[in-house]
């Protein structure tokens, strides 16, 4: 999974073992299974705005093939069910009703910030008490606070994630669905950022979030995407939700896998420069837009799918910022990496 430390604010993704949330059993047919139409990709090719080409882009074709070879091969052998096992996606998929399986994966990846086996920990304590049905705990405000009194992680308290849930399970049952909420706010504003942006703000409203904006839990539980930071996070509770089930992530909102931009941590920052997807430093909006649009010259249709993998490698390789004999045995994208191709 990934254990992912941000050089930013953003929170990260965990890397330890299972905790030992209950299965949940399938729970009614509720209204997460959105009817809404597919979300139409963003002006041009997806999650655009004005992002410089990367460095594949400029280089000639001999790199861009050696590149898209060595990205491929790193997919192809990511061991995918072993390392989900360390993701907090894992979390999500113990659970069968749609409207449960978007609401924890909210949780999951908000609460993805910290110590590894910590936020793993985390997790799994916010589910067991939430109980097997976690949207039909999430319609009673009162049992949701009761159910997480003295919860603690890092910077959150309690009553930041319970006003997450609550706002959260009155904006999917108001739309159908949160997939469907999202889908309406991209296909009125045409930008995965402005669209990601009201979003926000409305489960915020909903759930009281927004009455708070001097209290640090409640305002980094569920950031702002349109302040400038790579919003890792949204961005990866985004793919877990919209990319096609491939056995990590679900498929289950109604929006194109295009429209997506990659969840940029530490490890795919690194990655990113390192082989030449983008040339700046450091985890920002922008760095994800020049990383995006280097993928989408791999596959337009599906540019973040390799981001998983990547992630993974990244964590396993440790990757460092400079050759290191080392850390990068065995790496499988050395023979694209700028350290190394010189």
């Amino acid at each position: 999974m990934r254990a992912r430390r941000s050089s930013e604010a953003e929170p990260q993704r965990g890397d330890g073992a299972r905790s030992g949330a209950r299965k949940a059993e399938p729970q009614r047919g509720d209204g997460a299974r959105s009817g809404a139409r597919k979300a139409e990709p963003q002006r041009g090719d997806g999650a655009r705005s004005g992002a410089r080409k990367a460095e594949p882009q400029r280089g000639d074709g001999a790199r861009s093939a050696a590149l898209k070879e060595a990205l491929d091969g790193v997919r192809a052998r990511c061991a995918v069910e072993e390392r989900r096992a360390r993701d907090p996606v894992s979390f999500v998929h113990r659970y069968t009703d749609p409207a449960d399986q978007e609401l924890v994966a909210l949780i999951a990846a908000s609460l993805a910030f910290g110590n590894v086996k910590a936020l793993h920990a985390k997790i799994g304590e916010a589910l067991d008490r939430l109980g097997p049905e976690i949207a039909l705990t999430a319609d009673d405000a009162r049992a949701v606070s009761a159910r997480l009194r003295g919860f603690r992680h890092r910077i959150y308290r309690d009553r930041d994630l319970a006003a997450l849930i609550v706002g959260a399970r009155r904006v999917q049952r108001a739309s159908g669905s949160l997939g469907a909420a999202f889908a309406a706010e991209l296909s009125r504003s045409r930008d995965l950022r402005q669209a990601l942006g009201a979003w926000v703000r409305a489960i915020r409203r909903a759930g009281g979030l927004d009455r708070r904006p001097d209290d640090r839990g409640a305002a980094h539980i569920l950031p702002d995407p349109e302040k400038g930071s790579a919003a890792k996070r949204l961005m990866l509770l985004l793919r877990w939700m919209i990319r096609p089930a491939d056995g990590v992530d679900l498929g289950l909102w109604p929006v194109p896998p295009s429209a997506l931009l990659i969840p940029v941590d530490t490890h795919i920052e690194k990655l990113g420069y390192n082989i030449g997807l983008t040339d700046r430093r450091g985890a920002t909006w922008k760095t994800a837009e020049e990383i995006t649009a280097a993928l989408r010259g791999f596959d337009p249709a599906d540019p973040v799918k390799y981001d998983f993998a990547l992630c993974h490698l990244g964590m396993l390789q440790q990757c460092p910022s400079r050759r290191d004999p080392v850390r990068c045995e065995g790496c499988g994208v050395k023979p694209v990496c700028r350290h190394w191709d010189e």
